[in-house]
C-alpha cells in the first residue's frame, strides 16, 4: 500500500493565530504562558488535519515561533556572543532576541542576520558560526513536541535540518566542513533520544543537494551520513531534497546509507524514474508530486499514469508526499468565503494538498478515476526573446548622471527613504471599513490624502533631500498591484509567512496581464504638490510581482514577465509626464527567482533583467530611475545586477553588517552607478544611535566613492511605528550631515 506523508505544514494558524499572539506578546499585551498555549493548539490543529487525510505519519518539529534555523542554531548551542550579555529571563524571551533584537525580558541587542531560504520569499535566520564552535544539544523542545504529538495518538516524524544543509547556511567561518566532526556528535544523540521515544522515521532535511556544490562538499556526504547510520540505532532516517533537480547527485543521494530519500518531482519530474530504480530492493522513494509553492489543483490522472507502475514495483516503499514543505503554500482554501466557485475549484492550500495525498494514494492503491480541473490554459505572445532585444535607454549612465545633476541639485549623501512609512492601526481600521462598505469611497480616498500630506510633513521636518509619499494607500508592495492589473485574482485569507511574524498575500495569476488605469499617478502627484522637494514615484518591478505572485503553470513565467512589464512601462510614461522625475522600481526578488543550478542563469537573466529594463527604456535622461533589493546573497548575480542600468540602487546592508556591500564596492566588478547602502536595520525595533550611524556611514566611504553614495535605511519602513521610524531617520539624517561636513 502507497503511504502518505508530508515534510512540513504552515505554523501561522488558518486565520494568522501564530502572528496575532507573537505580536501581542511582544508589545506586552499577552501573557507568555497565553502565547504557548497558542502554539499548542496551531501544532495539534495541523496535526489533526494530516491525521484526517489518512497521512501515515504526522511532522513534528516544523513549528517555530519565528524561524525553523533559528530553532536549530539553539538546539545546538550556535548563539553570538553579543546574546549573552543582558540576557533575557527565560529561553522564549532570549529566542525572540536572538530572532529581532527585543524581547520582553533582556536587553536590546543587534538582531541576527536575515536571508532568503534558498529561492522562496521565506527569510531564515543566518547561523553565526565560529572556527572555535562549540555545540552542545539542547532538544527538549523537539522532544515535548514528539511526546506532544504521541499522547494524541499521532505517529511523529520528526523534522530536522541535516548537518551539512545547517552548516552551508551559516556564516563567520571560511571552511565550515571543518566544523562538521564537532556538529555530529549533536546529531547522534538526538537520534537516540528520538529513538529513545519511539520514533521509526526522522526527516533529515538536505537541500543543498540541488545546488551546484563544491568536490568537498559534495564528499562530505557519504562520510558524514555513513557516522550518522553507525548511530542511528532504532531509528530510520529519511533524507530529504527539495526546491532543485538533483542531477549529478542523484546517485549519490541514493549511494548513502539512508533508509529513505524525498525528491522534488515538480521541479524534476525527470528524475522519477531513476530515482525509483535507484531505490533497488530495500529504499523508501519519497515522491513530492503535489507542488508545494503553488495553489493549482494537480493534475491527480497524471501523476497516477506516471506512478502506478512505480506503484507495484515499490509496494510500501513509494511514499506521496508535497514537493517541499507547505509552508509556503496558504493554510485552508474553506477560509475563502468570498472567492467565486469557478475559482475556488482549480485550487488547492495546504490542507487540500493533505486531501490531494490522499485521493492521489486512492487511486494507486484502488487503480480508480477522479476528474480534476487544472489552471486555466493560455496562448504565447510571440518571442519573448525578441521583444526583450533592446530594452537599454538611449544615454549611458554617465550622459545621464550629468543631466540629472543638474535637474536635482542634491547635496552630497543625499537621504530618502525606500518607499513605505508606518501602517498604523488606525489606517488598517480605515482600509477594513471601506472593504466592508462601512465608509464611503470618498471618505477612505479622504483618509488617504490626509495620511499622506502627513507623509510629507514628517519628512520635511526631518530633513530628507528626496521624499517618497508613504504608500498609505498600498495593503502589500505586490498585492496592491495585482489588484490594480487584469489577469489577477485576490485571495481573503491566502497568506504565508515570510519571516517572523510578517505574513504576505500573493495574489494569483489567472489569466493574461494588462492595466486597465493608472496605478500611483496620482498619489504620487498630489505628494508631489505639497512640497518643493522631489518626491520619488514607487513602483515594484516585473520580476518581483511575477516572483511574489503565485503564477500560472500552463506557460512559461517569462511571459507573465513581461505582460507586467508593459504595465509597468505604461506607468512610467504617466508618472514621468505627470512631472515625477525620480521613479524607483522596486526589485527585491531578483535574486530568489534565480534557478538553482547555474546553467539556468542565463535564461533566467536573459527575460527577467529585460522585463525590468523594458519599464523604462523610454524615459528621458534627465528621469531618475531607482531600484532596491534586499536580503540575499548579491555577489553571484553582480553582473544582472549591473546590467539593469538602473541610476541609483539602494540595498539591504546594516543586517548583514556591510556584508553585503562588499560585492556592490568591489573595485573591478561592483556596481557602477550610484548606490546607497542601508546604513540601519527596519526588521529590528532597536533605534540606532546617531554616533553608530556616524561611523558606519565613514566605513561604507571607505568603499564607496562618496559622490555616489546615497544614505537610506535598509528596507521600507511599513512594520514598524511612527514613534521608532521618526527617531530612527532624525538621527539618519543628522548622521549624514556630520559626514557631509567633515567630507566638505
Amino acid at each position: 500500500m502507497v503511504q502518505t506523508h508530508i515534510l512540513g505544514y504552515p505554523r501561522i494558524g488558518a486565520n494568522r493565530e501564530l502572528k496575532k499572539a507573537q505580536e501581542a506578546y511582544w508589545r506586552g499585551d499577552m501573557p507568555q504562558q497565553q502565547l504557548l498555549q497558542v502554539g499548542t493548539e496551531i501544532r495539534r490543529g495541523n496535526w489533526q488535519a494530516q491525521s484526517e487525510a489518512g497521512l501515515s505519519r504526522v511532522a513534528v518539529g516544523d513549528f517555530a515561533w519565528y524561524d525553523q534555523v533559528l530553532n536549530h542554531s539553539l538546539m545546538f548551542g550556535v548563539v553570538g556572543q553579543r546574546f549573552a550579555e543582558g540576557a533575557a529571563d527565560n529561553k522564549l524571551d532570549q529566542y525572540f532576541r536572538l530572532a529581532r533584537g527585543r524581547a520582553p525580558s533582556g536587553q536590546p541587542v543587534a538582531a541576527s542576520a536575515m536571508t532568503k531560504w534558498f529561492d522562496t520569499n521565506y527569510h531564515y535566520l543566518v547561523p553565526e558560526l565560529s572556527n572555535d564552535q562549540a555545540f552542545s544539544l539542547d532538544s527538549e523542545w523537539l522532544l515535548d513536541e514528539v511526546r506532544e504529538a504521541q499522547s494524541l495518538g499521532y505517529k511523529a516524524k520528526p523534522v530536522v535540518i541535516g548537518p551539512l544543509t545547517y552548516l552551508w547556511l551559516g556564516r563567520g567561518v571560511d571552511s565550515p566542513l571543518d566544523l562538521v566532526s564537532k556538529l555530529l556528535p549533536c546529531y547522534a544523540e538526538l537520534l537516540s533520544q528520538l529513538a529513545d521515544l519511539g520514533v521509526e522515521w526522522v526527516q533529515l532535511d538536505e537541500p543543498i543537494l540541488g545546488l551546484d556544490l563544491p568536490d568537498e562538499w559534495r564528499g562530505a556526504f557519504d562520510s558524514t551520513y555513513q557516522q550518522i547510520a553507525a548511530v542511528a540505532l532504532g531509528v530510520n532516517t529519511l533524507l530529504a531534497t527539495y526546491f532543485s533537480p538533483l542531477r549529478e547527485n542523484l546517485e549519490l543521494v541514493f549511494s548513502l546509507p539512508v533508509p529513505g530519500v524525498h525528491i522534488d518531482c515538480v521541479r524534476a519530474p525527470e528524475e522519477l524514474e531513476a530515482a525509483a530504480q535507484l531505490a533497488g530492493k530495500n529504499k523508501v522513494l519519497s515522491a513530492g508530486v503535489i507542488n508545494g509553492r503553488n495553489v493549482w489543483r494537480a493534475d491527480l490522472n497524471r501523476w497516477q499514469g506516471t506512478l502506478q507502475p512505480l506503484a507495484k514495483q515499490l509496494g510500501d516503499r513509494l511514499w506521496l508526499s508535497a514537493s517541499c514543505s507547505l509552508l509556503h503554500s496558504p493554510v485552508d482554501l474553506e477560509t475563502e468565503i468570498k472567492l467565486p466557485s469557478e475559482q475556488k475549484q482549480k485550487l488547492a492550500y495546504s490542507r487540500q494538498k493533505l486531501q490531494e495525498l490522499a485521493q492521489l494514494q486512492q487511486l494507486l492503491n484502488e487503480d480508480t478515476e477522479i476528474p480534476v480541473s487544472g489552471g486555466e490554459s493560455g496562448v504565447a505572445e510571440g518571442s519573448i526573446a525578441d521583444q526583450l532585444r533592446d530594452t537599454w535607454r538611449q544615454q549611458c549612465f554617465q550622459d545621464r548622471s550629468l543631466v540629472q545633476a543638474k535637474r536635482w541639485k542634491l547635496p552630497l549623501l543625499p537621504t530618502t527613504t525606500i518607499g513605505s512609512f508606518p501602517q498604523t492601526d488606525l489606517l488598517r481600521g480605515v482600509r477594513r471599513k471601506y472593504r466592508n462598505s462601512e465608509i464611503s469611497e470618498a471618505d477612505y480616498l479622504e483618509h488617504l490624502r490626509a495620511e499622506i500630506a502627513e507623509a510629507i510633513r514628517r519628512q520635511e521636518i526631518l530633513g530628507l533631500d528626496v521624499l517618497v509619499h508613504g504608500e498609505a494607500e498600498r495593503n502589500d508592495m505586490v498585492e496592491y498591484f495585482g489588484e490594480q492589473l487584469d489577469g489577477f485574482v485576490h485571495t481573503g485569507n491566502g497568506w504565508v509567512q515570510s519571516y517572523g511574524s510578517r505574513c504576505v498575500k500573493p495574489p494569483i495569476i489567472f489569466g493574461d496581464i494588462s492595466r486597465p488605469n493608472a496605478m500611483t499617478v496620482e498619489w504620487s502627484s498630489y505628494a508631489q504638490s505639497l512640497t518643493n522637494k522631489p518626491v520619488k514615484g514607487m513602483l515594484t518591478g516585473p520580476v518581483t510581482i511575477l516572483n511574489w505572485s503565485f503564477p500560472r503553470e500552463d506557460i512559461h513565467r517569462s511571459e507573465s514577465c513581461l505582460q507586467i512589464a508593459k504595465a509597468l512601462r505604461e506607468e512610467v510614461l504617466d508618472l514621468e509626464a505627470a512631472g515625477i522625475g525620480i521613479i524607483q522600481i522596486d526589485e527585491p526578488a531578483l535574486r530568489e527567482g534565480v534557478p538553482l543550478r547555474e546553467s539556468e542563469h542565463q535564461d533566467y537573466f536573459a527575460w527577467a533583467v529585460g522585463c525590468f529594463r523594458y519599464t523604462c527604456s523610454e524615459v528621458k535622461a534627465e528621469t531618475q530611475i531607482h531600484t532596491h533589493m534586499c536580503y540575499s546573497n548579491f555577489n553571484a548575480i553582480m553582473d544582472a545586477i549591473v546590467s539593469l542600468d538602473a541610476d541609483v540602487i539602494t540595498i539591504e546592508s546594516a543586517r548583514s553588517d556591510l556584508r553585503l556591500l562588499s560585492a556592490f564596492a568591489d573595485k573591478a566588478d561592483g556596481y557602477p552607478n550610484e548606490i546607497g547602502p542601508g546604513v540601519y536595520d527596519i526588521h529590528s525595533p532597536n533605534v540606532p544611535e546617531r554616533g553608530e550611524l556616524v561611523e558606519r556611514l565613514k566605513k561604507i566611504a571607505q568603499v564607496v566613492p562618496v559622490e555616489r553614495l546615497w544614505v537610506n535605511p535598509d528596507c521600507g519602513l511599513k512594520t514598524r511605528n511612527w514613534a521608532e521610524v521618526g527617531s530612527s531617520l532624525l538621527n539618519m539624517v543628522e548622521a549624514a550631515r556630520t559626514v557631509r561636513t567633515e567630507l566638505a
